[in-house]
């Protein structure tokens, strides 16, 4: 078969350690950390005279922007107020149903790749004593729901993957066991395995930050790629969703630049003490490996931050799930759920410290975040807005 086309900031304790400090201890102390090798690559090559800046935008490419046009994308949302197996099940067939199925994602054997979020790595556990898998890591029972209605569709071959900060992500999370209940195969996109080498894929006209990406040649295989995610802020990007969960995609030893890193500190660069790369770099990375089916877990997660190494991030339940064949349009949508304008720029919140990527994202074409030109299903976004404290800078 051939390929488809593709409000308020909380009060702040003294002495926050940051995320990248965090994640430099974790890194280094991790059982199986990939992160040794970091800057020992020879990293993608940028097009001769338009070689990224540490400033953000590739200034040899016009800001070129193409207004949506396209069909207007359908956004479904549900409640569910805990992770119980059988509501987790009938929700997500819920907002699959909304959507009017799946049929025209999935076709019968196809090969489907279902990116998940699993962020920090085991030694980023929660002080205050909450699951991970309840404050910001995505939930195994949301990705078990959708890979047994993957498998109802006619899905052939089911791939989990993520670039996993060490080798107990998987088991710890509760992944091992879902992959072995979805008969699915479990994929560190970190390792070129099982091929020879990773992939060099172009970004396409018009690129901002890099004009091709390095990604496991299993992602360009996959007849439809799925992104599940949590529903989180983030302190660069603002908010973390759908579309920035792809920036866990890439193996982690091309995108760091050297030793030290336990991040992907190439996607990263400030101008004027604000992120402007990265937001660029999320745009680039859903250009070259498009989404076909979003899922968002907000049944319980975190504000204030991306995850325990950032003392400002706290539980909280909004009991809520929601889907979309259409990334931008249901990242939008989930962030006004979150209660955030999803057309805001910099610095309003939750874009406090970077450009705001969904106005980078409709620019390129990849669809709305406005509103008004998005049909939602289900729950209204009104009837399930929770309010979330914006990241603040650590």
């Amino acid at each position: 078969m051939p390929k488809r086309s593709h409000g308020n900031l909380p009060s702040a304790p003294l002495n926050p350690i940051s995320r990248r400090d965090f994640l430099k201890v974790a890194g280094a102390i991790a059982a199986g950390s990939l992160l040794s090798g970091c800057g020992l690559e020879t990293p993608e090559p940028t097009p001769t005279g338009t070689k990224p800046t540490p400033t953000g935008t590739n200034v040899a490419v016009p800001d070129v922007v193409t207004p949506y046009t396209g069909p207007q994308p359908r956004v479904a949302i549900a409640r569910a107020a805990s992770y119980d197996r059988k509501l987790i099940r009938q929700q997500v067939q819920g907002l699959f149903d909304n959507l009017g199925g799946v049929k025209d994602i999935v076709s019968q054997g196809d090969k489907i790749a279902i990116k998940v979020n699993l962020s920090g790595g085991t030694g980023s556990l929660p002080a205050s004593g909450e699951p991970a898998t309840e404050y910001h890591i995505l939930h195994p029972e949301v990705v078990r729901a959708v890979g047994e209605l993957l498998r109802d569709a006619g899905a052939g071959q089911l791939y989990i993957v993520e670039s996993v900060y060490d080798a107990q992500s998987f088991p710890l999370w509760g992944y091992t066991e879902v992959a072995e209940s979805l008969d699915a195969q479990l994929v560190d996109l970190n390792q070129k395995d099982p091929y020879p080498d990773f992939a060099t894929v172009p970004v396409g006209a018009d690129w901002f930050i890099y004009k091709s990406l390095i990604f496991n040649r299993l992602l360009q295989e996959v007849d439809a790629f799925v992104s599940v995610a949590k529903m989180k802020c983030h302190c660069n990007a603002g908010i973390t969703l759908s579309m920035k969960n792809l920036v866990g995609m890439v193996p982690m030893k091309y995108y760091c630049q050297n030793s030290q890193d336990g991040y992907r500190s190439a996607f990263h660069a400030t101008e004027n003490g604000r992120f402007t790369r990265l937001p660029r770099v999320i745009v680039d990375l859903n250009r070259a490996r498009p989404i076909h089916l979003s899922v968002i877990d907000g049944v319980a997660t975190s504000e204030g931050g991306e995850g325990p190494w950032n003392v400002y991030t706290k539980q909280v339940k909004p009991g809520v799930l929601l889907a979309g064949k259409n990334a931008l349009a249901t990242d939008a949508v989930a962030t006004s759920v979150m209660g955030f304008d999803p057309t805001s720029e910099a610095p309003d919140v939750p874009f406090l410290q970077g450009d705001n990527y969904f106005n980078l994202a409709r620019q390129r074409g990849l669809g709305t975040n406005r509103l008004d030109e998005i049909d939602t299903l289900g729950a209204s976004p009104t009837e399930v807005r929770f309010p979330f404290a914006a990241c603040r800078e650590w």
